[in-house]
């Protein structure tokens, strides 16, 4: 009797097995579960769909060019770069100043396979912004510019580019929006505090190749937010590469097609960071205090200029200008470049161990 019950036990428990597993299969595979994932959180339930963006790509595609460095009529570089609007018979394309620098002329290749020289507008090294023109007939497609403001932590981006010339061009990789308003510090030939500045950026996991600079970085709409510019390079480092947003580079942009250069303010000083203290002692002759540790030091005043006529001497470390706190020689161009010429902004700085603080009357510089 007992041998009896324990079979009816266990004929029971393998039904209920068989069913619950039927109706599992019937909720994933008849219901759709498999095609989205539900996230709870505080209580209310977000459906993810993993979506193509194939007709986000298709929407761009066709606006996005090989631009070539041709110098001394010998193809010197590649990159990329997209036509983002007209104006009268003109078609303007955005790409990197880096892409085009030191060119001697410069051909544009669009999808259809077709070749044509551009005139560059104008290119602005600090911003790595520049501008091309053609004829408006010779486009195929102009980009739609979305908001780089408007877009959120973990969207989905992609790239158009040409890494590698021509070979692999109008190569499409995906992302998401990694970080906002990065502050990368980069430099140019040199480990001097002269040749490096701070840059604005949008951070994505999306590839970025040689060749990828100066093309677009767009959202799932098919809109541009961003111009690929950059990516992290070191050991043990992926997936970390940087866009300019787009409404910086489309102010930019805007400025260089009026006049061909951007004007900024200036101060007319040397500058060095704390840490150079080799170069304070042996080409400038002075130190600073071991407790200042943060700063842009002031190696030489030009004669005449905004820092000159506020008094400003070698040797003081600027702490602070306007309500920005400054790092170091890059951070103080950066904020700087924040103002426009006829502004006056107060600026602090160290002299020995005393702090003091003098408004300056900025000037302009063309570059």
């Amino acid at each position: 009797m007992k041998d009896k019950n324990r079979i009816i036990i266990i004929i029971i428990m393998i039904v209920c097995f068989l069913l619950g597993s039927f109706g599992t299969y019937y909720l994933i595979s008849k219901k759709g579960l498999f095609n989205q994932t539900i996230i709870n959180k505080s209580e209310k339930e977000v459906t993810v769909n993993e979506n193509g963006i194939a007709d986000a790509v298709e929407k761009l595609y066709d606006a996005v060019v090989v631009v070539q460095n041709y110098q001394k009529n010998t193809l010197a570089s590649s990159g990329t770069g997209f036509v983002y609007k007209t104006d009268g018979d003109k078609a303007y394309i955005l790409t990197n100043a880096h892409v085009v620098s030191g060119a001697s002329s410069v051909k544009l290749i669009f999808t259809n396979n077709k070749t044509f020289d551009a005139e560059i507008v104008g290119s602005d090294t600090y911003s790595d912004i520049a501008i091309l023109s053609v004829n408006k007939d010779n486009i195929i497609q102009v980009a739609e510019i979305g908001s780089y403001q408007d877009a959120r932590l973990g969207d989905t981006l992609f790239t158009i580019g040409a890494p590698l010339d021509t070979e692999y061009s109008w190569t499409v990789t995906r992302g998401i929006l990694s970080g906002k308003e990065r502050l990368v510090e980069i430099s140019q030939n040199s480990n001097t505090s002269v040749d490096k500045w701070v840059m604005k950026v949008m951070q994505t996991d999306a590839a970025i190749n040689s060749g990828n600079s100066g093309g677009p970085i767009a959202n799932s709409n098919g809109e541009v937010i961003g111009i690929t510019n950059m990516k992290l390079v070191s050991s043990g480092v992926e997936g970390m590469g940087f866009a300019i947003p787009i409404e910086d580079a489309i102010k930019y942009a805007e400025k260089l097609i009026e006049s061909g250069k951007i004007e900024r303010p200036v101060l007319g000083v040397g500058t060095l960071d704390t840490t150079d203290t080799l170069a304070m002692k042996m080409q400038y002759g002075f130190t600073i205090d071991e407790s200042i540790t943060e700063g842009a030091v002031v190696g030489y005043t030009q004669k005449g200029s905004v820092a000159e006529k506020a008094g400003l001497e070698k040797g003081d470390v600027i702490t602070k200008f306007g309500d920005y706190e400054i790092k170091n020689s890059s951070y103080l161009k950066y904020y700087l470049y924040m103002y426009s010429v006829g502004d006056k902004v107060k600026c602090t700085y160290i002299r020995g161990t005393k702090e003091y603080t003098v408004t300056l009357n900025l000037n302009k510089k063309a570059s």
